[in-house]
């Protein structure tokens, strides 16, 4: 059975419901590292389910790397203007707007790119997140559509550099 205490500290790890982690703790009989797993996987899960479904509504947000010298802007959108106005998926925009200064990449996801080149650099959705390496921009994008119940999608981003074409 799980303690309150580890319901508690799963939450505050994975952002998940209390009943979800109440749940993944029972489940993998108290250990909190295959709980985290569990709730990673049905996040995937999850989101693979509302992969299909329509995401016309979002925002557009900018990022600017300290000195001004490289920006970039993520169309990321949702399925509904409500969504689109919680702090998760704000913190989700502003995370793939980071990501892309940070990064540099060419391509959405690897369907787009040719096959000579590396997906985990130069397609976004396959990147390791640059806060949690141990994670790609599709887990924390997936992490994100387990929490707010929509499916979400990256439309287009850009990225500026002073004196680069």
């Amino acid at each position: 059975m799980a303690n309150t205490q580890q319901i508690k500290e799963l939450r505050e790890m994975t952002g998940a419901g209390i009943m979800d982690c109440k749940k993944a703790l029972e489940e993998a009989g108290g250990d909190i590292t295959t709980a985290v797993e569990s709730l990673r996987q049905r996040g995937l899960a999850l989101a693979a389910k509302k992969a299909h479904r329509e995401a016309r509504n979002g925002l557009v947000q900018a990022y600017i790397h300290a000195g001004g010298c490289i920006g970039a802007l993520v169309e990321l959108n949702c399925e509904t203007d409500f969504v689109a106005h919680t702090d998760e998926f704000k913190e989700l925009a502003h995370d793939l707007a980071m990501q892309v200064a940070a990064t540099n990449p060419s391509f959405i996801g690897s369907d787009e790119a040719p096959e000579e080149v590396d997906p985990s650099q130069a397609c976004l959705l396959s990147q390791p997140f640059i806060k949690e390496p141990q994670k790609t921009i599709q887990e924390r994008i997936a992490e994100t559509i387990a929490k707010v119940g929509e499916n979400i999608r990256i439309r287009r981003f850009a990225r500026f550099e002073l004196g680069k074409d």
